[in-house]
């Protein structure tokens, strides 16, 4: 029996003002296509000339993309093989976020208070948890409440909610 080898780095920590927008999948083909993940809403993250990143600061600037079975096959800039798209298999791509009138982005909503609509303090978000009828807050103390009854919010302060009587009794 063999030593085993050695273990891999772990993936480097999510740079301040950047947010996960998605991840290379694997190679696609010869000639350095790679399918990506996109987990953004904003497919021009994609669009010819954009430029991602990855967590060690390099820098990918698109070149081509099309949407594929659910993914995106994309070229970028200087990556020319198999062996070079196979090396970005795993990585998550990093943007900066974008500027949607009234979206609600993670980093904004995590430490924040959540109030209810009458004033009352109900917690802080410690994460958002995905979930297919609607994402929700995840309040200090356990207490979900999903994003639909967002009624505002002051990025990075506060988050108000209209929630129906009796939510948090559950």
């Amino acid at each position: 029996m063999g030593a085993p080898g050695p273990a891999e780095p772990p993936e480097p920590a999510t740079p301040p003002g950047l947010l996960e927008v998605g991840k290379v999948a694997r190679a696609h083909g010869l000639l350095g296509e790679v399918a990506v993940e996109l987990w953004s809403e904003v497919t021009a993250r994609l669009a010819v000339g954009s430029e991602l990143r990855l967590a060690d600061g390099t820098v990918l600037r698109v070149d081509a993309s099309r949407p594929h079975q659910g993914r995106y096959l994309v070229f970028f800039e200087g990556v020319g093989d198999r062996a070079a798209a196979e090396a970005l298999r795993g990585k998550v791509l990093l943007a900066p976020p974008g500027e949607l009138p009234g979206a609600l982005w993670v980093h904004e909503l995590v430490g924040v208070e959540v109030r209810a609509t009458d004033g009352r303090a109900l917690g802080t978000v410690e994460a958002v948890e995905a979930n297919p009828a609607s994402d929700l807050l995840v309040l200090s103390g356990g207490h979900l409440v999903p994003l639909r009854f967002v009624v505002g919010h002051d990025p990075g302060r506060t988050v108000t909610v209209d929630i129906p009587d009796g939510l948090l009794e559950l």
